[in-house]
């Protein structure tokens, strides 16, 4: 064979590498690109949230006049500019109400003659957690001690005595987020040529169980004070909805599916959840996925159901149903599509 023939059959000086080069180089740069993407977005957003958390517009209820409840707001927002939005009421009976239902986190009575005390007090929910408790009592003993008084405070609805740091409400629905976030991705793994029948029968046979499973957990450590079956019911919607988006999201886009799961719900979901520092203390941006994930959803249903008469426990159902029947209509609609390309 002629140089010149050797010449030819050798690749151009600044030719593009054959396909099976470019493929090899696609598989091992994708995996370093995702994972640092993954890895930032978890970093960029626990710090975004979690650095310095403070209130922001965090509801607090006045008892007195709408002048008492105005120079309260002024002085807080003196001391931290939009951490509190205070609000109004008239009488002590209502301020018990709201801050026992969950509408309010404290009620603030600058002058309580109906409760046999002349000072100011300070009627807070500890089932929120010591972070918030710990951010109300000093802020109006700020404003009691400025006033040379003493605040007198009374939880009015703690946490579980057997739930003293409150984050037992947290890893009861995260359990699950997190489960369902890998039955998404092993039901394809483990099971990849079952119907799309069978896949979602399984997902309620693990929706079921899992439910039933955690609210087992929970009622033998007595970490809450919740009905067993409300909570098996509202962390296995937790579980359902989450399963069954991931499973779109696999389905649908492979690799990069499972990943933006993982952003979605295991990172923004955790990140927003309201387990450990309420919505109230995430910034602006963040605050809205945490009235939209699964797992801020679940949260505030599950602490609603142990401690505060049901708040955001219907909302959490609907909100979780809906979550769910989008992720198995999208589901059987890629599948769908998927069958009608085989048999083009």
């Amino acid at each position: 064979m002629t140089e010149t023939a050797h010449s030819a059959l050798r690749p151009a000086s600044g030719s593009p590498p054959p396909p099976r080069e470019r493929s090899a180089l696609a598989a091992l740069l994708l995996p370093v690109v995702m994972a640092v993407a993954i890895g930032s977005v978890f970093i960029g957003v626990y710090l975004s949230a979690f650095h310095a958390p403070v209130p922001r517009d965090l509801p607090v209820t006045v008892v007195g006049t709408a002048a008492t409840a105005q120079t309260v707001q002024d002085r807080l927002d003196a001391r931290s500019p939009g951490g509190f939005h205070i609000e109004r009421t008239a009488d002590t009976p209502a301020a018990r109400a709201a801050v026992e239902h969950g509408d309010t986190f404290a009620a603030y009575l600058p002058h309580a003659p109906d409760t046999g005390s002349s000072g100011p007090q300070l009627l807070h929910a500890g089932a929120h957690g010591p972070a918030v408790s710990s951010v109300l009592l000093d802020a109006f003993g700020q404003l009691a001690e400025d006033d040379g008084r003493e605040l007198k405070s009374t939880d009015l609805v703690p946490a579980s005595a057997d739930d003293t740091r409150g984050l037992s409400v947290f890893y009861t629905t995260f359990g699950l987020v997190l489960a369902g976030y890998l039955f998404g991705i092993m039901t394809f793994q483990l099971a990849p040529g079952i119907s799309p029948a069978r896949r979602l029968a399984g997902l309620a046979a693990f929706g079921g169980v899992g439910g039933v499973a955690v609210a087992s957990i929970v009622a033998a450590f007595g970490a809450l004070p919740a009905p067993f079956l409300g909570v098996a019911g509202l962390v296995a919607l937790v579980a359902l909805a989450v399963g069954a988006s991931t499973m779109l999201l696999v389905r649908g886009w492979g690799v990069v599916g499972s990943s933006l799961a993982a952003v979605i719900f295991m990172t923004i979901g955790n990140a927003t959840s309201g387990g450990s520092l309420p919505a109230e203390f995430l910034p602006d941006w963040l605050q809205p996925f945490s009235t939209a994930l699964p797992v801020g959803v679940g949260v505030r249903a599950v602490n609603g159901l142990a401690y505060f008469h049901g708040d955001g426990v219907v909302s959490g159902v609907v909100i979780l149903v809906l979550w769910t029947m989008a992720g198995v209509l999208g589901l059987l609609l890629v599948e769908r599509a998927r069958q009608r390309r085989r048999t083009d």
